[in-house]
């Protein structure tokens, strides 16, 4: 992306970038894949995701990277794109956290940190409090294993959203 920094101007274009790869591949997607696609978008903050942003800027492991995502995008559910890309709301990431509690992260430089996003094959998503965001290695929570993929919540999303452009260009998943 441009060199605008971290921001909701920054969110908006990405937003809008993944959007118009979205509305390229519904174009053709049952052409090409055989079934009609379901819902994928990048959900913008309604009173209720901000509501649960405001919590989520409350909670001591939140970074504020992700509170900033959470002030301008409600979640991202991209089910056919790949094997599936979801970025949790930030209701989800706390109900969650209140569930299961905290993941531990041995090799991160903080050691905690909260599921925010997942795929459709199980994978986890997990950033820690300095914002960096580690992927689990299998799709258990069980003695599970992370490696650190992005050092940033932007440098993770613009990950995924080089994942759902490439994907609709050439069909290939790329690794979310």
């Amino acid at each position: 992306m441009d060199q605008v920094p971290y921001s909701a101007s920054w969110l908006s274009q990405w937003r809008d970038e993944i959007t118009d790869a979205l509305s390229c591949m519904i174009l053709t997607f049952k052409q090409t894949y055989g079934y009609e696609p379901g819902t994928n978008e990048v959900r913008d903050a309604d009173e209720e995701h901000l509501r649960a942003a405001r919590a989520y800027s409350q909670e001591p492991l939140g970074c504020e990277d992700l509170l900033t995502f959470y002030e301008s995008i409600g979640e991202v559910v991209l089910p056919d794109v790949g094997n599936g890309c979801f970025i949790h709301s930030a209701r989800d990431v706390l109900d969650r956290l209140a569930e299961d509690g905290a993941v531990f992260l041995p090799e991160a430089d903080d050691p905690h940190g909260m599921v925010i996003a997942s795929n459709g094959g199980g994978n986890l998503y997990v950033a820690d409090w300095g914002g960096a965001i580690h992927r689990s290695r299998t799709a258990s929570m069980e003695d599970a294993e992370f490696d650190k993929i992005a050092d940033s919540v932007p440098e993770f999303l613009d990950h995924m959203r080089n994942c759902v452009v490439r994907f609709v260009r050439t069909g290939a998943t790329g690794e979310f």
